[in-house]
């Protein structure tokens, strides 16, 4: 009697990290429903899954397929294009699967737009009604961090 290695799933090779699109694309889900003020778990009700999935759709460690995309355009309210706006630009795939170099682990979170105090610094500003005083906080923050740079063109206003 001979024993059979256990068979792998279909589906595609498990390399350790997230591919960087996927990763792309999650961060670009959870930017827009924070700027929306919506809960992993309404977007979730909206779309049939729990918050669960959608969290390892945003950290990229699901993939999400067409239908599903199209599908989160629809309920985020934005076109599909916009989970790709500002995609690292990568090597073109490899021969073979597995060989290209991976990117550091975790360089996504360098990104100032997938913190959670920006998302909730735009959501703040977003909430203020007054255009005249949304735009001379605008100023003042560009004032500030020109000054703080030593950046003359940022600081003149």
């Amino acid at each position: 009697m001979t024993s059979e290695p256990p068979r792998r799933k279909a589906g595609r090779p498990r390399l350790g990290t997230p591919n960087p699109v996927d990763i792309h694309v999650g961060s670009r889900v959870r930017l827009r429903r924070t700027l929306l003020g919506m809960s992993q778990e309404k977007l979730g009700d909206a779309l049939g899954l729990t918050f669960q999935q959608v969290q390892k759709y945003e950290r990229g460690a699901n993939r999400i397929g067409a239908s599903r995309l199209f599908d989160l355009s629809r309920v985020l309210d934005v076109p599909v294009s916009y989970f790709f706006d500002e995609a690292p630009a990568g090597p073109a795939p490899a021969a073979a699967p597995g060989l290209a170099e991976e990117p550091a682990p975790y360089a996504h979170e360098l990104d100032p737009m997938a913190k959670r105090e920006t998302l909730e610094l735009v959501r703040a500003y977003y909430r203020i009604t007054d255009p005249a005083i949304r735009k001379r906080l605008f100023d003042l923050t560009r004032t500030i961090a020109g000054a703080h740079r030593g950046d003359p063109e940022d600081s003149r206003g």
